[in-house]
């Protein structure tokens, strides 16, 4: 599959009914010094408890499911996503993840019937042993962010967006392996300021715009279940270049209270990957203007 705005409206319509059009929460911003107009977009409420359930059951849709079914290696969100998408399907589904997995996850997990195989350290441990798992076996794998059935079908938000949000001028979102904020980028192109967040720890983005082309980082800090990856995916890479994406990278201690703010203030239930775009808000790292309406993408609430 070729990814690109096709692609993301074909998984649109292939995905009405079977995920959720996720609500969209203005904001009364100006006690947190935030430009007037500030979105929040919902999906800590799609199914799995975030936006990977789009990805997950677009790419399940497009497969031939063998009989071993889906394998997919995650830091958990992933894993959550294609667990419900394969139960909600009738597969079997095996799920790898790293030792630092989230508890919350891990029994999001469980709750789908996956079969779940905590190995190694981080994400990229989890990688292979998922792929070596799969060798010989009658299964489909779903990667977790480079895959273009994935991101076609994370990109899908963005098209939710134009029509809740007309007149949103800025998108800020986080940034991991690059598949949230590659299919974003891939549906609005340079038509809009996208601003991809990361944390100190998990920076694939920031370090590949330096490097000139994804490179290998070392994986740490409070957001790395989560925007764990090594390397910026590739998809992820052409499509924020492309768009003339900016990059934000946040502290984990400016992460952290942007998740209370949002909890406390608006109501918002947060995993720290989500907060990361308010961090980058809050601490003054990058700035609205007056005339921007801004939409955050709360990519997800699966956190202890």
């Amino acid at each position: 599959m070729k990814l690109d705005r096709a692609a993301i409206a074909d998984a649109a319509e292939r995905l009405t009914g079977r995920i959720v059009a996720t609500p969209v929460q203005p904001l009364e911003s100006e006690e947190l010094g935030l430009p007037r107009r500030l979105t929040l977009k919902l999906e800590n409420l799609q199914h799995s408890g975030s936006f990977k359930a789009r990805g997950a059951m677009n790419g399940l849709l497009c497969a031939r499911v063998g009989s071993d079914g889906v394998v997919a290696a995650s830091g958990g969100n992933h894993g959550a996503a294609v667990a419900w998408a394969a139960q909600s399907l009738r597969h079997p589904a095996h799920i790898f993840v790293p030792s630092i997995i989230s508890g919350r996850k891990l029994e999001k997990l469980r709750l789908y019937d996956a079969h779940v195989h905590v190995t190694g350290n981080e994400y990229h441990d989890a990688l292979s042993a998922a792929h070596q798992f799969s060798q010989g076996r009658d299964c489909v794998e779903l990667h977790a962010y480079d895959q273009a059935e994935v991101v076609s079908g994370a990109g899908t938000i963005a098209k939710e967006i134009d029509i809740q949000v007309p007149d949103a001028t800025t998108i800020v979102v986080a940034c991991g392996g690059g598949g949230l904020a590659g299919g974003l980028a891939t549906w609005w192109g340079t038509n809009k300021r996208l601003i991809a967040v990361e944390t100190e720890g998990t920076q694939t983005w920031a370090t590949a715009r330096v490097a000139g082309k994804p490179v290998n980082i070392e994986v740490s800090g409070l957001a790395a279940d989560s925007l764990g990856a090594r390397r910026l995916g590739d998809l992820g890479w052409n499509a924020l270049v492309s768009s003339q994406a900016e990059s934000v990278v946040v502290t984990d201690e400016e992460v952290s209270a942007a998740q209370t703010a949002l909890a406390t203030k608006f109501g918002v239930a947060s995993e720290p990957a989500a907060a990361a775009g308010l961090a980058a808000l809050l601490s003054g790292k990058t700035s609205i203007s007056e005339e921007e309406h801004c939409v955050l993408v709360i990519c997800g609430a699966n956190s202890d």
